[in-house]
């Protein structure tokens, strides 16, 4: 009996140290397919970063920075107006369609507003100034949280994160668009050609997705895309936001349509833009081999037409004594329609989005804008603008239809092709009958979009007539020079010497030296504007001179302390610096 519970015993011995071992062998296996899985999970996502990116990463470092480190934003301005924010490791959630800022003990945000962000938000995502479409937030989750969210993909590319407004509209496109994202590229060096562009407005690519693409040498990205890489993606390097400081016109959200009141741009920028565009579209800078000048009718094809086209092109080329072509969005490229505009003496074109293809016009060139019946030109100036800006040098003339008869209406089209058949009767007739459209608000106002709609036969000794009041003779390219736009530095060693003459009269001599830069510079006018002010009052008198000494006796007094203060302008409107302000004791 007791063999036979021995041998009991060592069966029972062996069974377990088999099922241990067996256990063991198992769990390894086990731990060895998780590890296997982990690795799978990694290069596939891995992977999918290279999708988006020929940029390599290392995925697991990248993970682990994350989590670690959290997301870190430091942003530029004062206000959501103003502000761009550069982030590490900004996350998207294609499920929530949300941006997330990950916390960890790393994590910093500049600025930290709190409860502030929201008012209304961190930041514009567009150039459109405070449009409640267009802000820019994200959620906030702390870093642990990752645990239990799907593996991140991560995109190893410096991107640019932000809205296209209208980019069916070639006016939106440049103003809104390229022209911001350019000149934002060139305030951050890592924006280079190599960066990605991220579009989140949620538009499809629109009709002139060409133009974003000449950009960056890479593929941008639409908003509905990101959803193809995975639920959860994260910039390793982002910039939000974009420059305002190239707009020059505001679309009549908050108040009527017009010119901002802070330009800061000038036609310098602009031209600047347009060279790179050129070498994009591998459009020839050249003038052309034959020296011929001709003008540009921009023809519209499918809503407000000029119907009398082919009467106004030979008009044009009689009066002018000058080659007359036409251009349009149907017939040409994009490239091919800037290689005619940029040696064009004149482009003539009916009000649209079109005609921020002026950009393109060489120096000294004509911008002949047209407008339909009861659309006052005074109250729509984008083009106007644009062609005043300086540096731009470009010659502008509007002309609008004032005959009613030489125009075609169409009430019963849709509202957003300028119908009016939805709207009572009463507001159809007053519609109708209006001679001139009120100043309005954007962007469905029915009597501006019934007019501006309108097709028109243009009344063309009229129009003859408005452009020989700008143009004499015919536009002259040649002449025209790049306008380098310089102003004087301060007036250097600024004095004062007083002297008094009995109890009653007193003299204040005031005397200084001409700015550093004068000297390397021609200039046609050169004057100095002198302010003084007796200390104490609210009130100063200004002068005008045309030297650097002057005696100054009238309305001064004995015993009277005066402040003074000088400064240079050329040409009646370069204004100088004033220099430091001058104590006078008489």
């Amino acid at each position: 009996m007791r063999g036979s519970s021995c041998r009991m015993n060592i069966a029972a011995v062996l069974n377990g140290l088999l099922v241990s071992v067996l256990a063991a062998v198992l769990w390894k296996y086990a731990k060895l397919q998780e590890h296997t899985y982990s690795v799978e999970e990694e290069l596939l996502l891995t992977q999918q970063s290279q999708e988006l990116s020929q940029v390599r990463i290392d995925y697991h470092a990248a993970l682990q920075s994350l989590q670690e480190e959290g997301t870190r934003m430091v942003c530029t301005g004062k206000m959501h107006t103003d502000r761009i924010c550069r982030f590490d490791y900004l996350c998207y959630s294609t499920e929530a369609e949300e941006f997330v800022f990950f916390h960890s003990n790393s994590s910093v945000m500049l600025p930290n507003l709190g409860s502030r962000r929201f008012q209304p938000a961190l930041l514009d995502l567009s150039s459109v100034e405070d449009h409640n479409t267009q802000y820019f937030n994200f959620l906030e989750l702390p870093a642990a949280a990752l645990k239990f969210m799907p593996k991140p993909v991560f995109v190893p590319d410096v991107t640019l994160i932000l809205n296209r407004f209208n980019p069916d509209n070639l006016m939106h496109i440049f103003h809104d668009d390229l022209l911001p994202i350019y000149y934002t590229m060139l305030l951050y060096p890592d924006l280079d050609q190599d960066a990605r562009l991220v579009f989140m407005e949620g538009w499809n690519e629109g009709l002139h997705f060409d133009l974003y693409r000449l950009m960056s040498n890479k593929q941008p990205l639409l908003k509905e895309q990101l959803k193809n890489f995975g639920k959860l993606l994260c910039f390793t390097k982002s910039y939000v936001g974009l420059s305002k400081m190239t707009t020059w016109y505001q679309y009549g959200f908050v108040q009527p349509q017009g010119a901002k009141a802070n330009i800061l741009v000038s036609g310098m920028e602009i031209r600047q833009f347009t060279r790179f565009l050129m070498e994009k579209l591998n459009v020839s800078m050249e003038e052309s081999s034959s020296g011929e000048e001709y003008i540009v009718v921009f023809s519209r094809t499918i809503n407000r037409l000029i119907l009398n086209e082919a009467e106004l092109i030979l008009a044009l080329a009689q009066e002018f004594q000058m080659k007359t072509v036409t251009v349009s969005l149907d017939d040409h490229s994009f490239a091919d329609i800037v290689q005619i505009i940029s040696r064009a003496s004149m482009l003539v074109s009916m009000h649209g989005a079109q005609l921020v293809t002026s950009v393109f016009l060489p120096r000294g060139a004509l911008v002949v804008e047209l407008f339909p019946y009861a659309v006052n030109p005074d109250h729509y100036t984008p083009y106007k603008t644009l062609a005043s800006l300086p540096g731009i040098d470009l010659q502008y003339v509007a002309w609008q239809n004032t005959n009613e008869e030489n125009s075609m209406a169409f009430p019963d089209r849709p509202w957003d092709q300028g119908g009016i058949a939805h709207l009572e009767k009463a507001e159809q007739e007053h519609i109708m009958k209006s001679k001139e459209v009120p100043q309005h608000l954007c962007c469905r106002n029915p009597e501006w979009l019934f007019r501006i709609y309108q097709d028109t036969k243009v009344d063309i000794p009229s129009l003859i007539d408005a452009i020989r009041q700008t143009v004499k003779t015919k536009p002259n390219l040649k002449k025209a020079k790049p306008g380098i736009i310089v102003h004087p530095g301060k007036v250097r060693d600024p004095k004062c010497q007083a002297s008094v003459q009995g109890t009653s009269e007193a003299r204040l001599t005031v005397s200084w030296q001409i700015p550093w830069n004068l000297k390397y510079l021609k200039v046609r006018e050169v004057k100095y504007e002198v302010w003084i002010q007796e200390q104490g009052e609210n009130t100063y008198m200004p002068y005008i001179l045309p030297h650097q000494n002057y005696t100054f006796s009238e309305n001064i007094k004995p015993f009277t302390t005066y402040l003074v203060w000088i400064r240079c302008f050329f040409n009646k409107t370069l204004l100088g610096p004033f220099a430091d302000v001058l104590v006078c004791r008489t």
